[in-house]
C-alpha cells in the first residue's frame, strides 16, 4: 500500500504543475500526448478501484466497463481535457482507488478479481506498475532512473513472459546480482543499470549504449522481445 500511495503522490505532484499548453505536448509514448497518458491514468485507477470494490462484495467485474473499445475511446476523449479538468478527474480517480485499498481488511487482499483471474493483491501490483511507468511516460522530467530497485525487480519478474520461447536473458546489472529470465537454452547476456534493463524490457526508450547485449562471446544488437503480458492490449 505504501508503494501505491507513493506512486500516486508522484502523479499528484505532476498534476499540480500542469498547464493547458503542457497537457497537449507529446509524451514519451509514440502518438500520445501527455493528455492521453493522464486520461489513461484516470481510467486505470478507476478500473482498479472497481475491481477492489466489487471484490469486497464477493463479486467479479470486467476491468473496464465496455471492454477494450470503451477504454480506448475514453482515453481519446479525455486526452483533450484542460489542465484543471485533468487535475479534477485524475485526482478523483486516484483518491477513489487509494480509499478502496485503504478500506481492505488483511484477508481481503486475497479476494478474487476478474482481472487476470487473480486476487486484489495482483490488482494492486498492476496499479503500482501503471502509476510508476506512466509517470515516466509523461516526459516531465521523471524517468526510469528514479525507479526503485524493488520496483525494477518486480517489473522484470512480471515481464519475464516477454522473453521469446527458447531464449534466456541473463541480466547483469552494474550493481547487484545476476538475474535470469526465461527457460530457453539460447542465452543472451544483457548488461546495464538495473533501471535501464527494466525500462528496456518494458519497451521504453533508453539512452544509446545504456544496455549492451552479448551472445556467444560477441557483441550483438539488443534482442527482440515479445508482447506485453497484459489482460488487455497495452500501450
Amino acid at each position: 500500500m505504501a508503494e501505491i500511495r507513493s506512486a500516486a503522490d508522484g502523479i499528484r505532484h505532476e498534476l499540480d504543475r500542469l498547464t493547458d499548453e503542457s497537457v497537449l505536448q507529446p509524451s514519451e509514448l509514440p502518438g500520445w500526448t501527455r493528455g492521453h497518458v493522464l486520461a489513461h491514468i484516470e481510467g486505470i485507477s478507476a478500473a482498479v478501484a472497481r475491481q477492489v470494490e466489487y471484490a469486497r462484495r464477493g463479486e467479479k467485474v470486467e476491468l473496464y466497463d465496455g471492454g477494450q473499445q470503451a477504454r480506448d475511446q475514453a482515453i481519446e476523449d479525455g486526452a483533450h481535457a484542460t489542465a484543471d479538468e485533468h487535475r479534477e478527474r485524475v485526482g478523483a480517480a486516484l483518491g477513489r482507488v487509494l480509499d478502496a485499498f485503504a478500506a481492505l481488511e488483511p484477508s481481503e487482499w486475497d479476494a478474487p478479481v476478474r482481472f487476470r483471474n487473480g486476487v486484489v493483491r495482483d490488482a494492486g501490483f498492476a496499479l503500482w506498475r501503471e502509476l510508476v511507468i506512466h509517470h515516466s511516460d509523461l516526459g516531465t522530467g521523471c524517468n526510469q532512473q528514479e525507479w526503485s530497485s524493488g520496483f525494477c525487480h518486480h517489473l522484470l519478474g512480471f515481464l519475464e513472459p516477454r522473453v521469446p520461447e527458447g531464449e534466456t536473458f541473463i541480466l547483469r546489472p552494474h550493481h547487484g546480482e545476476e538475474i535470469r529470465l526465461g527457460e530457453g537454452t539460447d542465452g543472451v547476456i544483457l548488461e546495464g543499470r538495473l533501471q535501464d534493463l527494466a525500462a528496456w524490457l518494458a519497451g521504453r526508450e533508453i539512452g544509446r549504449g545504456s544496455v549492451r547485449a552479448e551472445h556467444a562471446g560477441e557483441a550483438v544488437s539488443l534482442p527482440a522481445i515479445g508482447p506485453w503480458p497484459s489482460a488487455l492490449a497495452a500501450k
